[in-house]
């Protein structure tokens, strides 16, 4: 009967137990960050709670934030020299700690909630091949953020787990990550990074391609944003049976006046040439370093594309002619990132021996 009674205790001492846990579990959230030069996207392990640009605006005179995300991008080029807009990272890297620590916050605390009992644990993405200054500057930013366990995670392994990729078998997969602020290439095996390469530019440098381009031809000045849209709108990596055309409004060089201007498709093409010989540098070299057995395995399997370079239109019959590999545009490019990282938390035991170290 003692005995009896004494599982009976133990039962529901355990059964209180695991409620007090699941408890626990409801006011806890594990998160997955993706920290990009241009956007910063947040989620937990069932969708994308937050996608903002990468940028405040700050009162220069007090230091104080006057706006995050998409707010503080829609003041970009149009505000009094009393408000500053930053972007906190350059090149995939933090350039401005405190501005990226308050960015953090910020969305931190929009996904969690200002109840949150418990911190959320967080895995957030850095570039491959970062600096230990850089990684414990990134690490630092989270944890002052407001999470109470953080991890970090190369983009690329980060993308791998996002698309699913069999990273965890003995064959090669390849990703090639066509950020804003750089470009990584990347073959995987065993849970691990075999060879990497990071170039330390990306979609930034495509816009500033275009501005060039426009100020050299037509001797008209035009801001990033209009250069982001005409790359958007009209541009590719190749050139199109189709050939669209887009009017934007710039300042002449010489009057200092407005003046409009139409580009083309080819046009845009012709601008990007020399960043895109760059991106197929940077897969070549990673592709030079990689054993023959996985180089085998990633011609059947092909190049995954992600990022929202990959957007570009042709840039993967790009690749796959200056490569000699297939290349592919995932399904999710822009979150596959964010997707993996959080995917990567539960893992962080068979991970750890290749996840970058603080």
């Amino acid at each position: 009967m003692t005995c009896l009674s004494g599982i009976i205790g133990y039962l529901l001492t355990e059964s209180r137990y695991g409620k007090a846990i699941q408890r626990m579990a409801m006011f806890s959230k594990d998160l997955g960050i993706d920290l990009g030069t241009m956007f910063t996207r947040l989620a937990d392990s069932s969708q994308v709670l937050a996608q903002q640009p990468t940028i405040v605006a700050i009162e220069t005179a007090e230091q104080k934030m006057v706006a995050v995300g998409q707010e503080a991008l829609d003041m970009y080029g149009r505000v009094p020299e009393s408000i500053e807009v930053a972007r906190p990272l350059k090149n995939g890297v933090i350039a401005d700690y405190e501005i990226t620590e308050t960015l953090l916050s910020y969305l931190i605390r929009q996904v969690s909630g200002s109840m949150r009992l418990i911190r959320p644990r967080v895995m957030i993405s850095v570039p491959n091949g970062v600096t230990s200054v850089e990684r414990r500057a990134v690490y630092e930013a989270v944890l002052e953020a407001g999470s109470r366990e953080a991890y970090l995670i190369q983009q690329p392994l980060a993308a791998a787990l996002g698309v699913d990729l069999p990273i965890g078998s003995p064959s090669g997969n390849m990703v090639i990550c066509l950020g804003g602020g750089c470009v990584e290439a990347a073959v995987m095996a065993m849970y691990g990074v075999v060879s990497a390469e990071t170039l330390r530019s990306g979609g930034l440098d495509f816009d500033e391609a275009i501005v060039n381009y426009v100020r050299r031809k037509y001797g008209v000045v035009i801001g990033q944003t209009t250069a982001e849209q005409l790359k958007t709108r009209i541009g590719a990596a190749v050139p199109q049976d189709t050939e669209n055309s887009m009017e934007v409004q710039g300042q002449d060089q010489v009057t200092g006046l407005p003046r409009p201007v139409t580009l083309t498709t080819g046009e845009i093409v012709e601008a990007l040439q020399d960043p895109l010989k760059s991106v197929i540098e940077t897969g070549r070299r990673v592709l030079e370093k990689t054993p023959p057995e996985l180089v085998a395995d990633i011609i059947d399997r092909g190049v995954a594309l992600c990022g929202g370079g990959a957007l570009l239109r042709g840039v993967d019959k790009l690749l796959t002619k200056s490569l000699g590999i297939p290349a592919y545009l995932v399904d999710t490019p822009l979150t596959c990132v964010v997707e993996g990282a959080v995917k990567a938390l539960p893992m962080y035991p068979i991970l750890k021996r290749t996840l970058p170290q603080v």
